[in-house]
């Protein structure tokens, strides 16, 4: 899977200069590895020597067991294996396949189809995929064919007496579950956590998150979002987890550059170009890591202003970074609010 989300857990890196702990607060064990294309870590205290111990190998059997599932660059793995598959008959599917799926294509509709896990033949055609960077501007004709391929109306799930199945009505469809697939793994370790007897953990997987409980200090856990720039970390706001999943979309380090023109690898799934609109960032607390996953990356396709309406509509905790000319301008929804550190920029 590609990196497509963009967020840093600020607390442990410039845990001295955004709120003014010390070194002794940071929890015990800090574990951390590669999956997904991207990166994941895990910190907790009050660790056994025991769990500590385990706990590496049994995250890393974890995550390499959802990757094996929900890859689009591994041939083997599930999706891929759907994906290829030109049949049209009902095709068995995890219950954890099938969790993301559901909560994917809710946020499908919410949305109005601005997020879609269908979207891969023009994420591919704009060179965020497995294909190459194209060499000129896609034509009409070809975004047109590749949008005949793309719709989560071509897409059904079932629940049957024997299990989930998926099933496409059209050969060529292609589901990428990348835009939520950290999210899931997230609360996949929060999981595994909660069943190796674990009570206070952050855990992240890529720009994925979820805590439980409290550092070493007996304080919550806190995380910053990232200012929206090519250039140092820098902490926008800083937010106390209360126990949520937080996850935060971003076009301002994945695009190239082709023809003059700034490509995101967002694309908007109704034009079947990369978005061009001023919303830089979207973040999302959320009950759990996979839900923040999937509202981050719809809010990011419709922009700022049907962004800021979705979110005060539906009570979701959101924060919005535009740009304006050379500054950054951020709005906190009422929900969003209600999770953030002391006196900040709302």
């Amino acid at each position: 899977m590609r990196l497509t989300i963009f967020f840093h857990t600020l607390l442990l890196s410039l845990c001295a200069t955004l709120i003014g702990c010390d070194a002794s607060s940071l929890p015990d064990q800090v574990f951390q590895g590669k999956t997904m294309g991207t990166v994941w870590r895990v910190t907790a205290s009050g660790l056994t020597p025991d769990q500590v111990k385990q706990l590496p190998q049994l995250i890393q059997q974890r995550l390499d067991g959802d990757d094996h599932e929900l890859s689009t660059w591994k041939k083997d793995s599930w999706l891929s294996r759907f994906n290829q598959s030109s049949s049209l008959d009902p095709q068995p599917v995890s219950d954890n396949v099938a969790a993301i799926i559901t909560r994917a294509m809710y946020v499908g509709r919410m949305t109005e189809g601005a997020m879609d896990i269908t979207v891969g033949p023009l994420v591919n055609l704009w060179g965020f995929g497995p294909d190459a960077v194209p060499t000129r501007t896609p034509s009409a004709s070809q975004i047109a064919a590749a949008k005949e391929k793309v719709g989560l109306q071509h897409l059904t799930l079932s629940e049957m007496a024997r299990g989930n199945t998926l099933r496409k009505d059209i050969p060529d469809l292609y589901v990428d579950l990348s835009t939520v697939g950290e999210g899931f793994a997230a609360d996949h370790l929060a999981r595994l956590m909660e069943q190796q007897g674990v009570r206070n953990y952050l855990v992240s997987v890529g720009g994925a998150l979820i805590s439980r409980g409290q550092h070493q200090q007996g304080q919550p856990w806190r995380v910053a979002v990232q200012k929206p720039t090519d250039k140092m970390n820098q902490a926008q706001v800083v937010v106390d987890l209360q126990g949520h999943g937080i996850s935060t979309s971003g076009d301002y380090r994945n695009y190239y550059e082709l023809e003059g023109k700034r490509i995101s690898h967002i694309i908007d799934p109704s034009t079947g170009q990369p978005i061009e609109h001023h919303l830089v960032s979207a973040t999302v607390i959320a009950t759990t890591a996979l839900e923040a996953d999937a509202w981050d990356t719809g809010l990011m396709v419709l922009g700022t202003e049907k962004a800021k309406a979705l979110a005060l509509r539906l009570h979701l905790a959101v924060y919005l970074i535009t740009k304006q000319g050379d500054d950054f301008v951020g709005w906190a929804s009422p929900t969003f609010k209600t999770f953030l550190v002391g006196n900040q920029d709302k």
